[in-house]
């Protein structure tokens, strides 16, 4: 099996970013300032063996790269991200690419969502505006071809994997992935092993949207996960609109009931790789409506991938995908990267689990 952590570019300086929220702002920024909101809520959360790195350092991006390896992680799924053309956050992939190092495995996925004030609150606030067309799929597909080229990226039978994480949003998108196919034969690419995200509901057969397979991606936002203490508990507070707990502002949800019911969750009849992640809190991005898995540990982490591995029977020799969300979403708490507080416990988890051992005390 392939484990591929996706990975964040975010963490270094862009001019857009300067614009919008202050000269030097990365992701760093909103992880610094994060702060507890209820007793027993893990924030800040800050790192450990890298620091807070730039990723414009070649060192950093092998050391990371390394620390992978090292732990079983078979390649990252590089956020890519893509306006008609115009690139954002794109500098640390680009430089992987040209220069060759680390030699890691990676493929991409692009995730197409507007770009917002998310940062600061004002999701309704567009900055950057998606804008579908079929010449913008030519431009795209041509964009990536440098890429799949690369002997580093991850295939399927000698086909790249590229993975869209909203497909939803797109107004014709079985008209985008033929037009992508079309000219992947045109530019001598070959063929194209597409994937789509289960990110948010409904979750179509991807076959007949034209793509090869589906990967969830977690968390599952759609009545999986209890809410920590008791959902009777959780509407009475929102009821009697006590403003001293985090339950009015925030939605504090149980990993434990997550990855219990996603550990026994039915194979659909198409083909869908399985994910999950080690933890989720996104309170250090929202000042408000941030959702956090309370009683999320490396070994309840450890229990979930250990069930998949069990569970999953790889479709074939090469489609043998997990994907674990994710290697540095730092804002999101959902990282695999040491920690001051687990250190290297999650990706020991991750190790022991994709070796079909477990060991951590539940």
């Amino acid at each position: 099996m392939r484990a591929l952590a996706i990975y964040l570019p975010q963490f270094h300086p862009v001019a857009e970013n300067d614009a919008w929220w202050g000269k030097g702002f990365t992701e760093w920024t909103n992880v610094a300032k994060a702060r507890p909101r209820f007793p027993g809520h893990y924030q800040p959360q800050l790192p450990a063996d890298l620091g807070f790195y730039d990723l414009r350092l070649a060192e950093t991006r092998a050391q990371q790269a390394e620390l992978a390896r090292q732990y079983g992680i078979s390649g990252f799924c590089y956020y890519h991200y893509w306006f008609n053309g115009r690139r954002i956050l794109e500098r640390p992939f680009e430089e992987v690419l040209r220069s060759g190092q680390p030699d890691f495995p990676f493929c991409l996925c692009w995730a197409n969502e507007n770009w917002t004030r998310r940062w600061d609150g004002m999701e309704q606030e567009v900055l950057l505006k998606q804008e579908y067309s079929e010449q913008d799929d030519l431009d795209h597909l041509r964009a990536l071809a440098p890429a799949f080229a690369d002997p580093r990226y991850i295939r399927v039978d000698g086909k790249p994997v590229f993975i869209i994480y909203r497909t939803h949003l797109m107004p014709d998108i079985k008209q985008t992935t033929d037009t992508w196919r079309a000219e992947a034969q045109r530019l001598g690419i070959g063929e194209l092993y597409l994937l789509r995200m289960e990110s948010w509901a409904p979750h179509p057969n991807p076959h007949e949207l034209g793509f090869d397979a589906s990967v969830e991606f977690h968390p599952d936002w759609f009545g999986n996960a209890a809410p920590h203490y008791g959902e009777l508990q959780h509407r009475l507070l929102h009821r009697l609109k006590v403003r001293k707990s985090p339950y009015i502002h925030d939605f504090v949800l149980d990993y434990n009931s997550l990855a219990d019911k996603m550990r026994t969750r039915p194979s659909p009849e198409y083909k869908r790789y399985p994910g999950l992640t080690p933890a989720w809190d996104n309170s250090a991005r929202r000042k408000q409506e941030a959702v956090i898995f309370y009683n999320a540990t490396p070994a309840k982490y450890e229990e979930w991938l250990s069930g998949i591995v069990e569970r999953f029977v790889p479709y074939s020799a090469e489609e043998n995908f997990i994907f674990i969300n994710a290697w540095n979403e730092w804002a999101e708490g959902n990282h695999l990267e040491p920690c001051q507080r687990w250190g290297h416990q999650y990706l020991e988890a991750t190790a022991r689990a994709l070796a079909g051992r477990t060991g951590l005390p539940k």
